[in-house]
């Protein structure tokens, strides 16, 4: 891992345990342990410092992503993976993190947008269209449409609005989304992996 990993991977942690604003550049450049004008030399702004820890999180995600899918024995099973680790990853993540990005930094908070609408959809899309070719997966369903339900159902059950967490247990939404949801998307032979999965994992 080079230094500017290092540095961006702390400055990842900072933001999403503490949100962005928490903290002023001269209270990172302390924390960091790091000369001035190293700091400088890296970021020519704090937008331009935002930025890059929001590429760097792209980088974390996709190799997570990548170490993750290569634990499931089918498609069936890395949709939920998927879904799952999306939902623990925020779980770690202080909301004054997305609010900051939001209100201080749209540019950035735009990547993040963007990021989700290509990478995410992607990636769903493929493991969507993986399932069918294998026969999990129902042929007669409209790959893009439902690439595109499942990532709202997760915007969904993520947003605090609809389902507060001091009011719902997000396992029990969870599953009250994605099993019978994913049960429809299924052929006989998928439907039997997906309740195994979420039998033995007790979602």
């Amino acid at each position: 891992m080079t230094l500017s990993e290092t540095i961006l991977g702390q400055l990842l942690q900072v933001f999403r345990t503490e949100g962005i604003m928490r903290n002023s550049e001269q209270e990172l450049i302390e924390r960091l342990r790091i000369p001035e004008h190293e700091f400088n030399a890296m970021f020519s702004s704090m937008e331009d410092l935002v930025q890059q820890v929001v590429q760097h999180d792209f980088q974390v995600q996709e190799e997570r992503d990548r170490v993750l899918l290569s634990y499931a024995q089918n498609p069936v099973e890395e949709i939920i993976l998927l879904l799952q680790n999306g939902i623990k990853e925020l779980n770690t993540i202080n909301p004054a993190y997305i609010l900051d990005l939001q209100q201080h930094f749209p540019q950035a908070w735009q990547m993040v947008l963007g990021h989700l609408g290509t990478y995410n959809y992607d990636l769903n899309f493929g493991i969507v269209n993986k399932g069918i070719v294998q026969g999990y997966l129902r042929k007669d369903i409209n790959l893009q449409l439902v690439t595109r339900i499942i990532l709202e159902q997760f915007n969904m059950l993520i947003n605090p609005v609809i389902f507060p967490p001091d009011h719902f247990d997000l396992g029990e939404v969870f599953r009250s989304i994605y099993l019978y949801y994913v049960r429809g998307l299924c052929t006989e032979k998928g439907v039997k992996l997906a309740e195994a999965y979420f039998a033995k994992n007790n979602i």
